[in-house]
């Protein structure tokens, strides 16, 4: 079944048209619903419905939800879409009545309501896990801000670090994040229910009460720019999804990195890890390899919305149909993700006694040149002087270290940290 019937149909076009439509539906079918409850509500606002009439419509779609949320529900091979699929559920239970439910409404701005509210729900639920997440790695940097660890750049012993930097360079980093997602929360608000087509509808509908009803911040007015939002609610959401794959990805590539024997700073339980198939010795970080490789997926998104949405003009093409999966793959991984991070980071063991190691023995090189000027001499003085210390195997580290540049991250700096994130994290709200 179709929601136009006024072509001859064909098979071959019809499965090419479709594409994986049924499959990603079904994220959406709950929100198609919710769209179809309020719109309903509206329908007889404005004279369309009676009482009864809207009564069993909301019966039959409350139904629907249940069965949804129960997993038993689906689309068949016989419907085109999710929407076609909900419309005949309407019609072969209640008859006319159910045939008014389009009344008004195109599945333009059908499909623009139900992919926006499932957007923003998952991005409120994402976002509610970043706060989870942040609040773990302020946690282990204030239980390990003392704890030394050395500092690599190009993967070359730089300066002595914390592990408490380490935990809170990436909780800082997720308020960065946070105020992408925050950006894409406020494009998707905007509800596009009653643009029908992109041209409007005559009927004097009432698009103040669905967007009341539907929980939107705000209303899309103008029609037209409903249909030019397609696209650019992708592209926010993708670029926001990107974001924290990008912080999710570094962080389990440290791990990685950290786990590995040259390294050997971290571990964790051995049910958290998979061993090979023919070296017993091997335990392998695959949970954080998968989360780097899914991540890095997630961060490719954006440039698949921009290839298919540039230099469309205004007005709907079918080439939108295409961006409904990218997006909903990257929420779904990107939520699995966030998920197993906060699963298994708070079981992460730290090693001690690192810097012990003989191979760090000119990490503390840039504390004895700051010795060294706090006595008098100039710094480009004290760089050669330790410089040629170092080439001549003369060089003995100061007998007195200050770490307070690693952190030890101090209670004010991760109070300070933490006001920050939660100003971004209730600023929506």
């Amino acid at each position: 079944m179709k929601l136009w019937n006024n072509q001859k149909f064909n098979k071959k076009v019809d499965k090419f048209t479709v594409g994986k439509d049924r499959f990603y539906d079904l994220n959406i079918a709950k929100y198609d619903c919710h769209a179809s409850i309020a719109h309903a509500s509206m329908l007889k606002k404005i004279g369309i419905l009676n009482t009864g009439e809207l009564k069993k419509i909301n019966n039959v779609l409350n139904e629907i939800i249940k069965d949804i949320d129960k997993n038993e529900f689906n689309i068949g091979e016989e419907f085109e879409d999710v929407h076609s699929k909900i419309e005949f559920l309407l019609t072969e239970k209640l008859g006319d009545t159910g045939k008014k439910i389009h009344t008004s409404r195109s599945r333009n701005d059908q499909v623009l309501a139900a992919i926006q509210l499932f957007i923003l729900d998952s991005l409120n639920h994402i976002k509610v896990d970043l706060k989870k997440l942040f609040n773990i790695l302020i946690k282990l940097a204030n239980n390990h801000k003392n704890k030394l660890m050395p500092g690599y750049s190009h993967l070359q012993i730089a300066m002595p670090s914390s592990f408490g930097l380490w935990f809170s360079s990436y909780a800082e980093s997720l308020i960065d994040d946070l105020i992408f997602l925050n950006s894409a929360i406020e494009v998707v608000n905007q509800n596009p229910l009653g643009s029908a087509a992109g041209f409007g509808s005559t009927f004097p509908i009432d698009r103040i009460h669905t967007t009341k009803k539907l929980g939107f911040k705000f209303l899309k007015v103008n029609s037209m720019a409903c249909q030019i939002s397609r696209g650019k609610i992708e592209k926010s959401t993708s670029m926001a999804l990107s974001l924290i794959a990008s912080t999710i990805s570094k962080f389990s590539m440290d791990i990685c990195l950290y786990m590995g024997q040259d390294f050997d700073f971290i571990s964790f339980p051995s049910d958290l890890l998979t061993g090979s198939s023919i070296m017993p010795h091997k335990q392998n970080p695959d949970i954080f390899e998968l989360i780097r490789a899914k991540s890095n997926l997630i961060q490719n998104i954006p440039n698949q919305i921009s290839l298919l949405t540039t230099n469309l003009p205004s007005g709907y093409h079918r080439d939108f149909q295409l961006t409904k999966g990218p997006i909903i793959d990257g929420i779904n991984d990107l939520k699995d993700c966030l998920e197993m991070f906060i699963y298994s980071i708070p079981q992460i063991k730290i090693k001690t006694k690192i810097l012990d190691q003989k191979k760090y023995k000119y990490i503390n090189s840039v504390e004895k040149i700051n010795h060294e000027v706090l006595k008098g001499k100039t710094f480009r003085e004290s760089y050669l002087s330790v410089s040629e210390e170092i080439k001549n195997n003369k060089y003995k580290k100061p007998k007195k270290i200050k770490y307070t540049h690693v952190g030890s991250i101090g209670n004010l700096s991760l109070d300070i940290i933490e006001k920050k994130f939660n100003y971004y994290y209730n600023l929506f709200k």
